[in-house]
C-alpha cells in the first residue's frame, strides 16, 4: 500500500517512538521493539486528534501519527480491490497477453472493462491498459512491440512469479522497460504467486500517438 509514518506507539504497556508502514497485508511498526499486525486480523480502525486506534486479538493499539491518521483508518477498513491498484476502470480497453488468471477475467467483466486476449491488432483501436505475462527472459523482448499497441497514456503491466526461484527478475524486467523506452512507474502485488511492474510511455513522446476512445488518462500515482 506505500502508507509509513514516524509516529508514538502505545502498545500494552509499553510506549515508543518509531515508523509505522502500512503495507500489503500488515501493519507494522519498527523502534524500540516491533510490532506486525495482519490487516485481515484486525477488527477495527478508527482516527480522532490525530491518533490511529487500531482494534486486534482482543488488544488495542494506538499510534500517534498526525494529520493522516484518518487517511490510515480508511485505508485499512476499505482497502483497495486489485483493480483498483492496477488502475483498471469501467468501459477501458484491456488486453491480457499470456495472463490466464481466470479471476482476474471475472473481475475485469465486472468492472465493465471491454477485455480481450491478445495484443490489439495493427490498425485496431489501442489498448487503454496491456497485462503481459513474462515467463522467460526472451520474453521480455516483446515490451516495444507491445507498446506499440498502447493509448498514449496507457499502461503495459509486466506480470511475473515472484521470489527468489523466478525465472524473471525485477533488474531484468526494469532493463527491457528502459530498452523499449517505456518508464517504470509502480509496482503490484498481482496476486499470492506473482507481481506486476507498471511501465508507460513517456510524456515527451507521446504527442502524435493515436489516442483510445474509451476511458480518459489517469493520474500516476
Amino acid at each position: 500500500m506505500g502508507y509509513d509514518a514516524a509516529c508514538t506507539l502505545r502498545y500494552g504497556r509499553r510506549t515508543a517512538p518509531g515508523t509505522a508502514w502500512l503495507e500489503h497485508k500488515e501493519l507494522v511498526f519498527r523502534g524500540p521493539f516491533r510490532l506486525v499486525i495482519p490487516l485481515n486480523g484486525i477488527q477495527a480502525a478508527t482516527a480522532s486528534g490525530g491518533r490511529l486506534e487500531v482494534r486486534f486479538g482482543g488488544t488495542v493499539a494506538e499510534f500517534q501519527i498526525g494529520a493522516a491518521a484518518a487517511k490510515w483508518a480508511q485505508r485499512i477498513t476499505n482497502p483497495p480491490s486489485r483493480l483498483d491498484k492496477l488502475g483498471v476502470k469501467a468501459g477501458m480497453r484491456v488486453a491480457l497477453v499470456g495472463v490466464s488468471d481466470e479471476d482476474f477475467v471475472r473481475e475485469l467483466a465486472k468492472r465493465e472493462a471491454r477485455a480481450v486476449r491478445g495484443a490489439p491488432k495493427t490498425g485496431a483501436a489501442p489498448a487503454d491498459i496491456i497485462f503481459y505475462a513474462a515467463s522467460t527472459r526472451d520474453a521480455l523482448e516483446q515490451l516495444a512491440a507491445l507498446a506499440r499497441r498502447l493509448s498514449p497514456a496507457g499502461a503495459l503491466w509486466v506480470v511475473r512469479k515472484k521470489g527468489p526461484d523466478s525465472p524473471v527478475t525485477e533488474a531484468e524486467t526494469m532493463a527491457a522497460g528502459k530498452r523499449a523506452g517505456l518508464v517504470d512507474v509502480k509496482v503490484v502485488s498481482f496476486s499470492e504467486t506473482h507481481t506486476a511492474e507498471k511501465f508507460v510511455i513517456p510524456v515527451a513522446k507521446r504527442a502524435g500517438r493515436r489516442p483510445s476512445s474509451s476511458a480518459s488518462p489517469r493520474k500516476r500515482r
